[in-house]
């Protein structure tokens, strides 16, 4: 088969950036909108309620495109534990973590997750752990010691909690994606979200709703806004957007850009929530945004 045209894979390259870039943006506004939604309903259900209804749409719409929904029987044990590790214990642990953290400052520590691939990828996966990861590990360490210092001891502190959701989060999403490299899951990409999301929201809901039921008749329309939000942005127009810009760019241009993510959460959240955005949270930004990168590429 003959080379794409330049003019061709220009193409692609520009679509690939701009479905990446809706992307960011995407789960970049989902950090206020998911803290301001807590704030109405309880952190489980808001977070898995969402997902399951998302799932649905997601199912809707890889149907229509004529996928198909089956899932052989030898991927469901790799469709549960990845389920289990990129949807059921984030959306625990994040949602939590809103709790005694800002958005922005949770979602700086979320998305420090390439650096932990970088490192755990070594012993489970047998890759080399190079000067430059173990550069990205320092700098990834030095952001979250940059946010605990950042509005005292005493606040620092109280924060502890969510500092340890988030990372806990963080290297759970570190080992999903190990886990994939190793054991990847050969379904359509609207399938295979719509399965992953589905599986991983089930038990979020259920205890959720065991602990507490949301108080629909008191829900503003805002937070029905950010329910919507949510359901339609975070979980389906972002994941569609994500495996199409997968299937356009290649993977280290794709893991970069999810830089994006933290800077628009940090920043949405600054304005639209009044969280602080000082120096210490500009320096923690700036050092796990640097980690990433040179996870990314080392």
């Amino acid at each position: 088969m003959s080379e794409a045209p330049p003019a061709a894979r220009a193409r692609v390259a520009t679509s690939g950036l701009v479905l990446l870039a809706v992307t960011s943006l995407a789960w970049g506004l989902s950090w206020p909108v998911s803290k301001y939604v807590i704030s109405e309903w309880p952190p489980l259900p808001a977070r898995g309620i969402p997902g399951l209804v998302g799932s649905l749409l997601l199912f809707a719409y890889a149907r229509a495109r004529g996928d198909d929904l089956r899932v052989p029987v030898a991927l469901w044990p790799r469709l549960l534990v990845s389920a289990f590790f990129n949807v059921t214990l984030w959306m625990v642990v994040m949602g939590l973590a809103l709790l005694w953290m800002p958005a922005g400052e949770t979602a700086v520590i979320g998305y420090s997750m390439p650096v932990w691939t970088a490192l755990l990828a070594w012993p489970l996966l047998g890759e080399r752990l190079t000067a430059t990861r173990v550069l990205a590990l320092v700098l990834g360490f030095g952001g979250i010691a940059a946010l605990m210092g950042a509005d005292g001891f005493a606040a620092s502190a109280a924060k502890l909690p969510g500092v340890a959701l988030a990372l806990t989060g963080a290297i759970g999403f570190a080992l999903g994606t190990i886990f994939l490299k190793r054991y990847p899951i050969a379904l359509p990409g609207a399938t295979s979200a719509a399965w992953q999301i589905g599986i991983g929201c089930i038990p979020v809901t259920a205890a959720g709703l065991a602990f507490g039921v949301p108080d629909v008749a008191a829900t503003t329309l805002y937070g029905w806004a950010g329910l919507a939000y949510l359901t339609l942005i975070q979980f389906c127009l972002a994941y569609l957007c994500w495996f199409a810009a997968l299937q356009r760019l290649p993977a280290s241009v794709a893991a970069i850009g999810t830089m994006a993510v933290p800077v628009i959460g940090v920043v949405a959240a600054a304005i639209a929530l009044h969280e602080p955005l000082g120096l210490g949270q500009i320096a923690a930004l700036v050092m796990v945004l640097a980690g990433v990168a040179l996870a990314t590429r080392g």
